[in-house]
């Protein structure tokens, strides 16, 4: 008798360790319960896009793309490579006043 006690206690012993985990699955109501009907309303939405999102051709200059770029890529003092008084618009030119349609950036070709 007393050597089926020492057979079931350590059994015993070592099934519960595998009810633990199953009783740690409980089911419980979210926070989010309830939310059933928008949640189908949002799938079964057709397009949510902007129609306008699927627009591949979007227009732009290249060359002028391209000044950008160098110009950020100069720094602060902007107009790339140019060495000029004159490489912006808003640059002051020798006599103080404001460079505007004199500046290379007004020309063709720009200030690169």
């Amino acid at each position: 008798m007393h050597w089926r006690l020492y057979f079931a206690a350590p059994a015993a012993a070592l099934l519960s360790g595998c009810a633990a985990d199953y009783l740690n699955n409980y089911d419980t109501m979210t926070l989010a319960s309830g939310d059933a009907n928008n949640t189908n309303r949002l799938l079964q939405t057709v397009d949510p896009f902007n129609p306008n999102s699927n627009n591949t051709h979007i227009e732009g200059d290249g060359a002028r793309s391209v000044i950008v770029i160098q110009r950020y890529k100069s720094g602060p003092g902007g107009g790339g490579g140019y060495a000029g008084r004159c490489p912006t618009d808003d640059s002051v030119a020798a006599d103080g006043s404001r460079c505007g349609g004199r500046s290379a950036e007004s020309r063709p070709g720009g200030a690169m």
